[in-house]
């Protein structure tokens, strides 16, 4: 009984109506963070020497990119709910009842900044380190899309902060009654916001630059991602005993870790400018390096 008293309570619903048109939280957690990040990018795009202005330019391109990205990497991942025995294809077009990747939402995203910041004429590397925290915190602010939408839980647990799911959900995920969850969605949302303050700090204190601000950023990611995905119990596909994500996060970190390294090795420091070089300064640089 001290437990249940002691539990994080669910909301009871995640979908309001204004008339005919549904309001759902996990559309409007989603829009927040990308309002809150574009705003945290505009301040630190500003402060490495970048146009503002040129920031929703570059926007407009990777936002519906990773949206895509997002959700093609949920099909890929879970593909039973939509086209398994008892499935609907259509509602792989239902972003709004959840089912964002970060994967491939970052990997797809990252495709539509990189066009982005080329029609732009300013260098992709510091704009991504200068987006970095700003992913963070989306995510975090993402993460109350799960709680609204009860999903994406943890297994039993029987700590104060165990979460309270309705009996549809919990007995759908195989348990009695009254039994609390791991709030996993609290977890990430925490873990998120402290790394976002650590890479600003690391960013801040040794001048990052060349992407490393943003290798960092998937770096921690990844190793809190890695923890939080081995206490879910939602539907998976395994792989020697990990779920697949896991194997993500081990993979996806370790290349971020290389990347990290190898350049800073190559490109220690910070660009002195964050625009593209003109054809005929490469040109100039290209002979003076070969000529070195």
């Amino acid at each position: 009984m001290n437990g249940l008293l002691a539990a994080i309570p669910s909301p009871p619903r995640g979908v309001w109506y204004l008339g005919p048109v549904p309001i759902r939280a996990y559309a409007l957690a989603i829009l927040l963070g990308i309002v809150v990040a574009y705003f945290m990018l505009k301040r630190r795009w500003a402060d490495r020497g970048g146009d503002p202005e040129k920031v929703l330019d570059i926007v407009y391109w990777a936002v519906p990119f990773g949206i895509v990205g997002g959700r093609i990497y949920h099909l890929i991942t879970s593909p039973d709910a939509y086209f398994g025995k008892g499935g609907d294809p259509i509602h792989a077009l239902y972003i709004w009842n959840g089912g964002l990747g970060i994967w491939g939402a970052v990997a797809l995203g990252a495709v539509g900044a990189y066009i982005g910041t080329r029609r732009a004429g300013v260098k992709f590397a510091p704009f991504a380190d200068a987006l970095a925290p700003g992913l963070l915190v989306a995510q975090a602010i993402g993460r109350l899309g799960n709680y609204f939408n009860q999903e994406l839980f943890g297994g039993p647990t029987t700590l104060p902060w165990g979460l309270r799911v309705s009996d549809a959900n919990t007995l759908a995920a195989g348990y009695p009654v009254g039994t609390l969850f791991h709030p996993t969605f609290l977890y990430e949302l925490l873990w998120d916001l402290a790394a976002a303050a650590v890479i600003i700090w690391a960013d801040r204190r040794f001048r990052l630059g060349h992407g490393r601000t943003f290798w960092l950023y998937v770096l921690v990611y990844c190793i809190g991602r890695g923890w939080v995905e081995h206490l879910r119990i939602d539907t998976a596909h395994h792989f020697w005993g990990l779920r697949l994500n896991d194997w993500t996060s081990i993979l996806v970190g370790l290349g971020a870790l290389v990347a990290f390294v190898l350049v800073g090795r190559r490109h220690p420091g910070r660009e002195t400018t964050v625009l593209l070089d003109p054809p005929a300064a490469q040109d100039d640089e290209e002979a003076t390096e070969a000529a070195r």
